[in-house]
């Protein structure tokens, strides 16, 4: 049996080679059909510049629906597909061309040199919506192609991390991964060919290009695909869609465009929400609005989605749900025991959805591995004791733990806190170093226009709810946070900044 992921949408495109599968607002309409053959071309045009199964072709390309059936034709030809962030400049993309070494790197006209500047021995080649040389060279190609037959451990795609903090590594996410996580998610989310997927995602990372597109081809239904999100427009494409995914930025947008109401959003069935943490006051909000409960999931680059909120049932603002079908999920303590409900611990998670390791990196693989063969994922967490449902709680990353005095702060608990302030907006809580406390909790905080918020007032509120250890020491307030691609505020950034203050 053939383990590659094209041969699971392969019957979707045939039942429904007549049917729409990418519809671009005042814009064409993309058949399944089309995509298949479009695929099928460029397949070949890779292998007769000298691909062969296993090389990496890499792709910093705008969201367009070439780009897609680019990465269709890289799993085709047996080829490990390579996305890259379009912001990437110079010294990032030398690293990664560095590292993975890819064989073809298909990059925006205007990008041309700067990127064969730094390709190496690799072909480069242009792709856009409008076409470019890829697509000069797949124009005679056949309309078929016969798919490659991979092993299930074989490598489907190389993802780079975000990066947040220290050099990006590249998680190496094979067939069975993607396919075992795709299957979990349409069953899990309810996908069918009826539906139609609100995608204004970008496809240079796990969330669009794998959780959303797969969702999309293993359910033989439709994208309406947005080249990047904008609140208004959004919310203008709701009564052709009957399900959005977004990361918490989205949301909150939204929450700010007039014309999300509760009947603009009526034929929307779901709202799902991940990348990053969703503030409950977000997610009320919303619900108040819209009449809708986002579903937020939780998962990584090195995973895929582990867990999930209910299709049906009661979805609890805050947390992340249970672990999905397949994986295995736990909560541990320093020394590897099992938390009980209620405390927090390191997340660990096994399943066929988890990478194999990350790309020349054998030695970090195996330390972030246990010997029973668990991820150590790096998020600390609870299981909710007083719902008895056994939903996960984030609380937030291992290394973002402030420890002031010697006692543990973890800084989803004080931003909480500081969010149900009123002319809040958002905060962030990081430490620094602080000669005594060896670290002194600071919060960052985005106010909200007119509101008169001060540091005193800030530290004065909290002493009344939370410990004192746990109190920012210091408060800065600024227009914004510093947030990566996928919506994560980048914490680092914040440390380098108002350390030196």
């Amino acid at each position: 049996m053939n383990a590659n992921l094209y041969t699971l949408f392969e019957n979707h495109f045939d039942a429904g080679a007549g049917a729409p599968c990418v519809l671009i607002p005042k814009g064409r309409v993309v058949h399944y059909d089309e995509l298949a053959s479009m695929s099928a071309r460029m397949a070949h045009a890779l292998v007769d510049a000298g691909c062969r199964p296993g090389d990496r072709v890499a792709a910093q390309l705008d969201k367009h629906w070439h780009a897609l059936a680019l990465y269709l034709a890289c799993l085709r030809a047996g080829l490990i597909y390579l996305p890259l962030n379009v912001s990437y400049q110079r010294t990032e993309l030398a690293y990664f061309f560095g590292d993975a070494t890819p064989r073809v790197i298909v990059c925006r006209p205007q990008s041309l040199g700067l990127v064969a500047a730094l390709s190496g021995t690799a072909l480069v080649l242009t792709l856009d919506a409008s076409g470019g040389e890829l697509i000069d060279r797949a124009a005679g190609m056949p309309d078929n192609f016969p798919t490659f037959a991979s092993q299930p451990d074989d490598l489907a795609a190389i993802v780079y991390t975000s990066g947040t903090t220290g050099r990006s590594k590249g998680a190496m996410l094979s067939h069975r991964n993607l396919a075992s996580n795709a299957l979990a998610l349409v069953e899990h989310w309810g996908f069918t060919r009826r539906d139609v997927l609100l995608h204004a995602l970008p496809i240079y990372h796990v969330h669009g290009l794998f959780v959303a597109t797969h969702c999309a081809l293993l359910s033989g239904s439709r994208m309406l695909w947005l080249p990047k999100f904008d609140a208004k427009e959004t919310t203008s494409m709701f009564p052709l869609a009957t399900v959005m995914m977004g990361v918490p930025t989205y949301y909150t947008r939204l929450l700010a465009e007039p014309s999300l109401t509760r009947e603009a959003a009526q034929t929307i069935r779901l709202f799902i929400s991940g990348s990053a943490p969703l503030l409950p006051e977000t997610f009320d909000a919303f619900r108040a609005r819209t009449g809708h409960a986002i579903l937020e999931r939780y998962g990584m680059t090195e995973t895929g989605m582990l867990a999930s909120n209910p299709l049906d049932g009661e979805r609890i603002a805050g947390t992340v749900g249970k672990p999905l079908p397949g994986v295995a999920m736990r909560v541990v303590d320093d020394a590897g025991r099992d938390c009980s409900a209620g405390t927090i611990g390191h997340i660990q998670v096994k399943g066929p959805n988890v990478f194999s390791g990350y790309w020349k990196m054998p030695d970090k693989t195996r330390e972030e591995f246990t010997e029973d063969g668990y991820f150590k994922t790096g998020d600390m967490g609870e299981w909710v004791a007083d719902e008895g449902c056994g939903h996960l709680r984030l609380v937030g990353r291992a290394k973002d733990l402030i420890i002031t005095g010697g006692l543990n702060v973890y800084p989803l608990e004080v931003e909480e806190r500081i969010d149900s302030l009123d002319g809040v907006v958002e905060s962030a809580v990081i430490g620094l170093p602080d000669p005594d406390f060896g670290e002194a909790v600071t919060a960052v905080v985005v106010p909200a226009p007119g509101h008169a918020l001060t540091e005193r007032k800030i530290i004065g509120a909290l002493k009344q709810e939370i410990a004192t250890f746990k109190v920012p020491k210091r408060v800065f307030f600024a227009d914004d946070l510093p947030r990566n691609a996928m919506g994560k505020v980048q914490k680092n950034l914040l440390r380098s900044k108002y350390s030196t203050l």
